[in-house]
């Protein structure tokens, strides 16, 4: 029934997109918004007090609502849970965000490229050029294919419903608070280690997933020379191995607050162009579906062994 429900909200996604006009996202931000206005301390336990306030309530709320559910019917569970990885995954959403850069890129318009990339990252976008949005865009598509994709899908599998939501709002929280600036540098500190917790092992087999369905030696060569260079444990694997798989250059210098700041090279081989970009997404769409193979054959063992 996971696999199933795994595969309706994937065609959910791809079907229908972000939710335009009511996310609960949207509502989850206020909230925690709200939280952050009453508890803000420069201290980390008041960051890990927060967090839990913010996210244990929504986790214990969905994983109520699945289990009362699935007494009733697993049909009905299974579409709730369908509905709620949907709302979570962004594999459609990563692809139309990416787009968005692609396609004035061809077009030779570098300023609409640069403002539809600094949708996507957060360095400075307005003096890249042609080849450093295209990088800026694929190691956006790989880092969020894992956040946004095959960590939702890992946490699915893994604990259904809510352990998905406990991903994404996790994610979200990471976003908004883990930030090492005076103001987040303690009261983050636990959304950021939290987060990196969740996605350690999903960043993983991202890297995995990337290096196997890519150039699988230059993939798995870059992941164990270039990953340990990288602050992120789990953004460091997933791009060093993605970029390999792709045998295109990555990484390096870029700009943050009016700063050009120094990072370590990832990937060989082609400077990024938008067909990196392209191939970026294909890389993670044709992960998705061995996710989704991989649920469905799993799932079938243990119907034959029941």
């Amino acid at each position: 029934m996971t696999a199933l429900a795994m595969l309706a909200g994937m065609v959910l996604d791809a079907l229908l997109g972000e939710p335009r006009r009511v996310h609960p996202l949207v509502g989850f931000g206020r909230m925690t918004g709200a939280i952050e206005q009453r508890l803000h301390r420069d201290a980390r336990i008041a960051g890990v007090v927060a967090w839990c306030l913010a996210v244990l309530p929504c986790v214990l709320v969905v994983a109520f609502v699945s289990r009362s559910l699935n007494d009733c019917s697993p049909w009905a569970d299974a579409l709730f849970s369908a509905v709620i990885l949907y709302l979570a995954v962004g594999h459609r959403s990563l692809r139309e965000h990416a787009m968005a850069v692609v396609l004035p890129l061809r077009a030779g318009d570098l300023d609409a490229a640069r403002a539809a990339v600094a949708r996507m990252v957060s360095r400075d976008t307005a003096e890249l050029d042609t080849t450093q949005v295209a990088s800026a865009t694929t190691e956006s598509v790989l880092e969020n294919g894992a956040d946004a994709v095959f960590g939702a899908l890992f946490w699915f599998a893994l604990l259904g419903a809510p352990g998905v939501v406990l991903n994404r709002l996790a994610n979200t929280l990471d976003a908004m608070w883990g930030y090492r600036t005076p103001r987040y540098e303690r009261f983050g500190w636990a959304a950021a280690r939290i987060d990196d917790v969740l996605n350690f092992v999903p960043a993983q087999l991202t890297a995995l997933t990337y290096a196997g369905l890519g150039k699988t030696r230059t993939a798995l060569r870059c992941w164990r020379g270039q990953a340990p260079q990288w602050d992120s444990p789990n953004a460091g694997p997933v791009m060093a191995a993605g970029a390999g798989a792709l045998e295109v250059r990555l990484g390096g210098p870029a700009p943050y607050h009016g700063t050009w700041e120094d990072r370590p090279a990832l990937g060989e081989g082609r400077t990024a162009d938008v067909d990196t970009i392209a191939d970026a997404l294909r890389l993670v769409r044709r992960g998705v579906l061995l996710w989704l193979l991989v649920a469905a054959l799993v799932a079938l063992g243990g119907e034959l062994h029941a």
